[in-house]
């Protein structure tokens, strides 16, 4: 890499002398390339909080085409649907902070009345290369209907989801709304939420 300062052919060096630069290169500008390599260094690495060693720092999380991604058609969703089957109501294909392909899914069974809630999961690959449930981000017995799903650029789950405060609210007029965060904590997901306005459709 290059240094913010560098002595050049010619250039007045720090013994008062001129010469070629790479020839009268001072003990000063030795010490800004170290300086300036280990800063590299520490911006690619980071230390592990368990073992001390270095590890590559995560990228960004990014989008990915839904042929790329984990098919939620194609996964064993948990979902307890008896006859009726399972629909996908939000599907999110992306790259994870790991580098790894996954989808976001949010699933209800689709019931011929009512309003069944909503559960979402993280898909990923398995060793088999078929779609498999990493992690269950929601579950129906929660009793919500999401409306939006989004991976967020630091590694977090976002998402919107509506719901009943009681079995005497009407279905079709939900008196819940929260503003969804899901993000990593040790081996799983820890989600965090808020309450947000009611938005009537």
């Amino acid at each position: 890499m290059e240094t913010a300062v560098e002595a050049k052919a010619g250039q007045q060096t720090a013994s008062g002398r001129t010469g070629p630069g790479h020839a009268r290169t001072s003990l000063w500008h030795w010490a800004l390339a170290l300086a300036g390599c280990g800063a590299v260094v520490a911006t690619a690495l980071a230390a592990s909080p368990a073992t001390g060693s270095p590890v590559p720092v995560h990228a960004a999380p990014s989008a990915l085409p839904p042929a790329a991604a984990p098919d939620p058609a194609k996964a064993q969703l948990p979902l307890d649907c008896g006859p009726f089957p399972v629909k996908t109501a939000l599907s999110v294909p992306a790259v994870l902070a790991d580098g790894k392909p996954a989808t976001l899914v949010a699933a209800h069974c689709d019931a011929e009345t009512g309003n069944p809630p909503d559960a979402v999961y993280l898909l990923g690959f398995g060793t088999d290369g078929a779609p498999k449930v990493l992690a269950t981000l929601l579950s129906e017995r929660d009793n919500l209907t999401v409306g939006r799903l989004a991976l967020r650029s630091d590694g977090a789950i976002t998402g919107h989801a509506q719901g009943y405060s009681s079995e005497d609210v009407p279905r079709f007029s939900p008196d819940v709304s929260l503003d969804l965060v899901w993000t990593r904590k040790g081996g799983g997901w820890e989600r965090t939420q808020t309450a947000a306005p009611v938005t009537r459709t």
